[in-house]
């Protein structure tokens, strides 16, 4: 099905690891049709998601900036405008969680840099395209948070609240810019074989584990699973698809 994404540009935050799901949706926008704007803090994994991209036959432009910093978010912003002239689509994917431990034993600059990263990395860079979307009337906004901030993870309690912050600011835009073309909705994925699962402390068996107990499906999400759906949310199918929090899990048994 053509979803009519020919000529877009999308900008992709977090999307350089060769294992993480920014990746995969830059690849599947491109493979939609879109130029894509590869960000990520680590320039050289950016420019290898650009250069798949280029192989794919669409332009790309890769660019290092940190989303909690609004000033390298502003500029990132301003360096895709400068060479494309547009950005249609923004995804919000840059995020990580925190250590596992007790929310008691966590030290507040450990949970200050989690709702930095996740919740205001995503405002920054809505922020920072919102002015341009406005002007031409048009654009899409995808968010990601997770199942933590629908039920709330033991150990997690930060990334968790972060997360849950994401899908209020995802509803709340998306009412107050609707009206104007633009288009907002978040996706809750459920455990991939990404780099979050790298992190100090998790089991070795973990995916499996969950995957057999917790995940009707059987299937972890791939980064193909939220580019498929990306992509149909930039789309004019999802015209009526508002500020929604939509499941890409499996059926995972977060609640």
């Amino acid at each position: 099905m053509d979803l009519g994404l020919e000529g877009k540009v999308a900008l992709i935050t977090g999307a350089g690891s060769p294992i993480g799901f920014g990746r995969g949706i830059a690849l599947t926008l491109a493979r939609e049709g879109c130029d894509i704007v590869v960000n990520d803090i680590d320039y050289e994994n950016a420019k290898k998601t650009a250069a798949e991209v280029e192989a794919l036959g669409r332009k790309s432009l890769a660019i290092k900036a940190d989303v909690t910093n609004s000033a390298e978010v502003k500029d990132m912003v301003k360096e895709a405008l400068e060479k494309f002239g547009r950005i249609d689509i923004l995804v919000n994917n840059a995020g990580a969680t925190n250590p596992i431990q007790p929310f008691v034993e966590t030290p507040e600059s450990v949970w200050n840099k989690i709702i930095d990263l996740n919740l205001r990395g995503t405002m920054n860079c809505a922020q920072a395209v919102l002015g341009h979307m406005l002007s031409r009337k048009s654009g899409r906004i995808i968010n990601i948070s997770s199942g933590a901030g629908l039920s709330g993870t033991p150990s997690f309690v930060a990334y968790g609240a972060a997360k849950a912050g994401v899908m209020a600011f995802t509803k709340g835009l998306s009412r107050e810019v609707i009206s104007s073309g633009i288009n907002v909705n978040n996706i809750a994925p459920g455990l991939g074989d990404t780099n979050f699962i790298r992190i100090p402390g998790f089991p070795p068996n973990l995916v499996e584990m969950v995957t057999k107990t917790q995940i009707p499906s059987g299937k972890v999400t791939t980064p193909e699973d939220l580019g498929n759906m990306i992509a149909y949310l930039c789309s004019d199918l999802s015209n009526q698809i508002v500020g929604q929090t939509i499941l890409v899990d499996g059926g995972h048994q977060h609640l």
